[in-house]
């Protein structure tokens, strides 16, 4: 799967911890995708998956959230992503 990040950001606070976004492409899909990170202590992630600006297929995010889930790499990429871009 052929990623392109267009976005990054990340903030730290006592009260919630790390929250960040990254905004990317997915080559062949109509839609962006943003992915939104929280972390208490910057170690264990979780994440939510969504469309940025206009929906897309059902399908095509499904398929970018399954390889999100079994692509190491993929993954540790758009977290040091958001990780990078820490204010």
């Amino acid at each position: 799967m052929n990623v392109t990040i267009r976005e990054a950001a990340m903030t730290k606070d006592e009260v919630n911890g790390y929250v960040g976004k990254v905004v990317f492409e997915v080559e062949g899909h109509e839609a962006a995708y943003e992915m939104a990170l929280q972390s208490d202590k910057g170690k264990e992630w979780s994440y939510s998956l969504f469309f940025a600006g206009k929906s897309g297929s059902e399908e095509q995010i499904d398929a970018v959230d399954a390889e999100i889930d079994s692509n190491d790499e993929l993954y540790e990429r758009l977290v040091d992503a958001a990780i990078d871009a820490l204010e």
